[in-house]
């Protein structure tokens, strides 16, 4: 499973019109399901993720968690992540997960998100999305559920 981490002041994700997922400040996590990943993995990642101190504290150190600020989550899931470029230019997919397989990942992951205590908002599963956010430092971490298994 793969990540894109955005510290963002806001963000939010439309499919067409409809405003599907708001938050304030918090996370934009864009997650990458490939067809390995398995339940641990989306757990470790949700837990990664609720836990990084990457929020400043009185002293501008970033040193806080997303719970220690009352943050929130816009987890939307994106299938790219698993693009492969490295032959040709148009990128192969073929190691992201099956539709089925993604979708459950992907709700587990935020399932655990929401048990930790955290708002998590989302984006609609196999729908084109627009997202809009404000990064915040910018601050962005990649995340990659394989290198800790």
């Amino acid at each position: 499973m793969r990540a894109v981490v955005q510290r963002v002041s806001r963000a939010q994700v439309s499919v067409g019109e409809e405003v599907v997922g708001n938050i304030g400040p918090g996370l934009l996590v864009l997650l990458g399901v490939a067809k390995s990943d398995t339940l641990a993995q989306a757990e470790y990642l949700a837990a990664k993720i609720t836990g990084l101190r990457i929020f400043e504290d009185e002293n501008r150190k970033m040193n806080l968690s997303l719970a220690e600020t009352n943050g929130a989550v816009l987890a939307v899931s994106q299938f790219t992540l698993h693009g492969d470029v490295r032959k040709g230019k148009r990128p192969s997919f073929d190691e992201a997960a099956p539709p089925e397989l993604a979708r459950e990942l992907y709700q587990h992951f935020v399932s655990k998100i929401r048990e930790a205590g955290i708002t998590c908002e989302t984006g609609r599963f196999q729908a084109m999305m627009q997202i809009e956010l404000v990064n915040d430092g910018p601050v962005t971490i990649l995340l990659d559920s394989t290198r800790a298994f």
